[in-house]
């Protein structure tokens, strides 16, 4: 444990500081796909009866109509947060007819790629302007990764704690709060490049996938069944190079040392022209296909395993928020969804992210320089495709180590902020979490992507038909809980007061949507960065 680490957890410990802990936020957003009773991707639009797709705040869809995402509110205890989720997702089947959510990161058999729908959001500027970006994500990067889906894991800190943290290490304040609260989180976020590879090992789950999703890509997998490609050791090929990848992201690695350089990075991006979209054009016989023929349209579409971000005003971009207000919190975005759990995540693995991440946070976190910042991310890739590898060496400080050794090293260091956690809590849950870890870091049969195999191998070895499986147990389990009259009554309220909405900002329309893109691109410029 460094000096640092041990200085913060003291301070933390002490009584007088020790509620801060109780006080940042968790929320959730789970991506899962609609399919028909045979596992094949809906056919049907988003359901009306869930409300608007463009201004509910808890049920959405993400790049493809038939992707919905959940969005929990933010919750102190990830137990909360995980609470909020199932009743999402039991009022959602109360909706979905024979429909069911698909219980898998990497998607069921897709059809050809011109029946696969890209998200709808009616007819309003904004509406319109999610879907134009959507069909730019199509034309640049295939329909087939638009059903791709994930957890992301939104965390804060209690802003409270970076204050006690700065006034007993900057006595002098030479910087505002705002700026030390965004560096720290920046120094989370660059300890999370060096050891995130951890959860890939410990949470892929995604070893497989239909061969159907390919589309005749070229490939290195191997055959499981007629249907199924994996890769023996892999834990995420959602995360590997055959997820979301294309040249013109390729040379973008916005520098997370400080937010200065990362907005100044991604506000280049979004402004910088790429040959290959400029040859396509903004739009195609009158239609708008893409919201620009730059490296990326908006900042959203910079691929990244996690991000600092900032709750939005109406009207603003992320990049306006982060700068004028600095980071607020985190999203993680590597977790893949865990086939074996209803609603893709249970509160174990949240007690170990809550503790990784305050480890991160906590812990001695200098820049990244270029070399490094290539080392952290072939570590990362060797981790997603060949993780449970025997005898597999990650870099470490210039010398190869054992991944398990490097994996119980770091949960050595992780142990005394897990037991922060839970002298606070008055029980046993993180250093708990931290056990069943350690478990999977000396057999690494017990990791959710070999189990996936495993389930795989004893019935068939096919990926569809194994999802389609899992789909149907937690489709029963869902539907066998309904939601409670408040629930219910809860949800419908927001399914109301979301159509209403949508319904009044397109009655309220004015001026031409060539003109609303025009202004929103010209909204990126930053001031009042730091």
């Amino acid at each position: 444990m460094s000096n640092l680490l041990t200085r913060r957890l003291a301070l933390l410990a002490d009584e007088k500081h020790r509620a801060v802990l109780d006080g940042g936020l968790r929320g959730i957003e789970r991506e899962t796909l609609r399919v028909d009773p045979t596992g094949h991707l809906a056919a049907t639009p988003h359901p009306a009866a869930l409300g608007s797709a463009l201004t509910h705040p808890e049920i959405t869809t993400d790049y493809a109509e038939t992707l919905l995402e959940f969005i929990t509110p933010a919750e102190h205890d990830i137990a909360v947060t995980l609470q909020k989720l199932d009743a999402i997702h039991r009022f959602s089947y109360t909706k979905l007819g024979d429909e069911m959510l698909w219980s898998q990161s990497m998607p069921c058999q897709l059809p050809a790629e011109e029946d696969i729908e890209i998200a709808w959001y009616g007819q309003s500027n904004m509406g319109m302007l999610k879907h134009v970006y959507r069909r730019g994500l199509a034309l640049r990067y295939g329909k087939a990764m638009q059903c791709i889906a994930g957890i992301h894991y939104n965390y804060s800190l209690d802003e409270q704690l970076w204050r006690i943290l700065d006034e007993r290490e900057n006595p002098e304040r030479k910087q505002s709060a705002k700026a030390y609260q965004s560096d720290s989180y920046f120094a989370t976020i660059r300890n999370f490049r060096r050891y995130s590879w951890l959860l890939m090992y410990l949470f892929g789950a995604s070893p497989a996938l239909s061969s159907s999703f390919l589309r005749g890509r070229p490939h290195k997998l191997e055959h499981l069944s007629d249907d199924t490609l994996y890769l023996p050791y892999a834990t995420s090929l959602r995360m590997s190079d055959l997820g979301y990848q294309n040249d013109a992201q390729s040379g973008l690695s916005p520098h997370e040392n400080c937010l200065d350089s990362y907005v100044a990075t991604l506000t280049k991006a979004v402004n910088q022209p790429y040959a290959p979209y400029a040859e396509i054009g903004t739009k195609k016989d009158g239609e708008w296909v893409q919201l620009s023929t730059n490296v990326i349209q908006i900042e959203n579409e910079y691929y990244s395993t996690i991000r600092p971000k900032r709750v939005i005003r109406s009207g603003e971009r992320p990049i306006q928020a982060l700068c004028s207000r600095g980071v607020q919190y985190i999203e993680v975005r590597c977790m893949d969804v865990d086939p074996f759990e209803p609603v893709g995540i249970n509160v174990e693995t949240g007690r170990f992210l809550d503790a990784f991440l305050l480890f991160c946070a906590l812990e001695e976190s200098p820049p990244i320089s270029q070399e490094q910042g290539r080392i952290h991310t072939e570590n990362f890739a060797r981790a997603v495709k060949e993780g449970r590898r025997p005898g597999l060496m990650l870099q470490k400080d210039g010398v190869d180590v054992a991944l398990p050794v490097w994996g119980r090293e770091l949960l050595e260091r992780i142990r005394p902020v897990a037991e922060l956690l839970d002298r606070q809590r008055g029980d046993t849950a993180h250093a708990g979490s931290l056990a069943v870890q350690a478990a999977k870091l000396d057999d690494p049969d017990r990791t959710p992507s070999a189990r996936v195999l495993r389930e795989l191998r004893a019935n068939g070895g096919s990926f569809s038909a194994f999802g389609l499986r899992q789909s149907e147990h937690h489709a029963a389990y869902f539907r066998s809980h309904p939601p409670s009259a408040e629930e219910a009554a809860y949800f419908e309220a927001l399914a109301a007061a979301s159509l209403a909405e949508q319904a009044g900002m397109e009655q309220a329309q004015h001026g031409s949507f060539d003109d609303f893109v025009a202004a929103y691109r010209n909204s990126n410029l930053c001031q009042n960065v730091g």
